[in-house]
């Protein structure tokens, strides 16, 4: 698949989103089956004319006679998800950082309650207003699809929960981050699942995985930097635990340099 990970052009925008790509519907291209890892963003998924079967952590996508339009959006997930295209279809994704999507909803609740929402209503013109944009040639959909989500921010202050995040992000143990923000460990577990989606220990886990990928990617062996974890082992069993397979496979066949980090079959 020839895939482009777009950085936002907006200055504003690059805040809240680490990027986004397009798909166009090409039903001479042969299928494509690959997997995807667990990360910490938020990712909001818009297709049109859409056929989507989900079982288990697979899920299959062809295009439907029927005219339609869906979005989905998954806050959270923790094991490899398997995608499966029988054939490329129109498709707008976006990657929210965490706490970004907060900055565009009035309420997070649905999003962060449910782990994947497969027909999601972002905003009430949001599907036509994709509609509109897959018509466009690239440099055109770029600028349609950065100009709407600038006119859909909204301004909040989430500055004590970037604080934490950040803290989060660093090998401090979470009772001293708790006392450091005078809050206990349950208060602050409850406001990190509210605007995050995820346990505390879950994000850092997920984050030490994906700094492990960074570490590699910059030519250092994972044995010489164990990015928060204990020892050697310690970081095996948690890379398998979410990549589901060896450090030393994963990274032989997956292409680091490549935005998503997907793993094809």
């Amino acid at each position: 698949m020839n895939l482009h990970f777009y950085k936002p052009n907006s200055k504003i925008l690059e805040k809240y989103i680490e990027g986004y790509y397009f798909i166009s519907e090409d039903k001479s291209v042969n299928p494509i089956k690959y997997r995807t890892f667990p990360n910490n963003f938020c990712i909001l998924t818009t297709n049109q004319n859409i056929a989507v079967e989900v079982k288990n952590n697979e899920v299959t996508i062809q295009s439907s006679t029927e005219q339609n339009m869906m979005t989905c959006v998954v806050s959270r997930y923790t094991s490899p998800i398997q995608i499966h295209y029988k054939h490329p279809i129109n498709e707008i994704t976006i990657y929210f950082k965490p706490l970004g999507i907060n900055h565009f909803l009035d309420d997070t609740k649905e999003v962060f309650s449910n782990n994947t929402l497969l027909d999601f209503a972002f905003f009430p013109d949001f599907n036509t207003k994709m509609l509109e944009i897959f018509s466009l040639d690239r440099e055109k959909q770029i600028q349609e699809l950065e100009g709407y989500l600038l006119s859909k921010l909204q301004a909040k202050d989430f500055s004590l929960i970037q604080k934490i995040l950040a803290d989060i992000e660093t090998d401090a143990k979470i009772e001293d981050i708790a006392k450091k923000y005078r809050i206990t460990r349950q208060y602050l577990n409850k406001q990190f699942k509210k605007h995050i989606g995820k346990s505390l220990s879950e994000y850092r886990k997920i984050h030490r995985f994906r700094n492990s990928l960074i570490q590699q990617k910059e030519n250092r062996n994972f044995t010489e930097s164990l990015c928060g974890f204990y020892d050697q082992s310690h970081f095996i069993r948690n890379f398998k635990e979410l990549a589901q397979i060896n450090p030393q496979l994963f990274f032989k066949n997956v292409d680091l340099d490549k935005e998503n980090v997907w793993l094809f079959i």
